[in-house]
Parts: C-alpha cells; sequence; structure tokens
C-alpha cells in the first residue's frame, strides 16, 4: 500500500505542477492581452495623430499652392508694369529727339537760313 500513497502523492504533485503551469501560462496570456490593448491603445492615438498632421500638411499644401498662383499673378502684374514703364521711357526718348530737332530747326531757320 505503500505504493498506492507514493503514486497518488505522484499523481498529486503531478496535477500540483500542472496546476501551477496553467496558472502561469494563464497569467502570461492575461499580461500579453494586457500589452496588446495597450499597444492597440497606442496604436489607435498614433493614428490619430498621424490623421491630424495630414490634415495639417493637406492645409499647409493648399496655402503654398494658393501663395504660388499669387506670385505668378504678381509676376504677370510686374511684367506688365515693367514693360508699361519701359513704353513710357520710350516714349519719352522719341518726346526729347523730336523737341529738340524742332528746337535745332527752328534755331536754323532763325539764325542760318538767309531769306
Amino acid at each position: 500500500m505503500n505504493y498506492g500513497i507514493d503514486w497518488e502523492a505522484e499523481q498529486r504533485q503531478t496535477l500540483l505542477d500542472g496546476r501551477a503551469s496553467l496558472d502561469r501560462s494563464t497569467q502570461s496570456v492575461a499580461r500579453s492581452q494586457l500589452v496588446a490593448a495597450e499597444t492597440e491603445q497606442i496604436g489607435r492615438e498614433v493614428i490619430n495623430e498621424l490623421g491630424e498632421q495630414r490634415e495639417t500638411l493637406v492645409r499647409a499644401k493648399r496655402r503654398l499652392s494658393d501663395t504660388d498662383q499669387e506670385l505668378n499673378n504678381s509676376r504677370k502684374i510686374m511684367r506688365l508694369i515693367t514693360r508699361g514703364v519701359l513704353t513710357n521711357k520710350i516714349a519719352l526718348i522719341l518726346i526729347i529727339i523730336l523737341e529738340g530737332a524742332i528746337l535745332a530747326l527752328t534755331v536754323y531757320l532763325k539764325f542760318f537760313s538767309k531769306k
């Protein structure tokens, strides 16, 4: 009967060891689930933050595009102004040349022409 008691004790110890191993596994799974839940929460926060950053970048891109369009319009206006200034300079030079020619003709006719 000693063998029966030893066998019972071994079976009991095996069951206790199995139970302890099962408890450790359960705790490990519980810790893994907790880590997975925390990781999922962090992932959600990162996705939300990335979404906000994307919206910020889209708005910045839109503003940059608008600014680029305004710069192109400004360049066109500056070209028109430059062309107008150049036209005015040419007209002024022609007027000065014409006045000089009229003055020279007047001086010639007044002092050098023999009548």
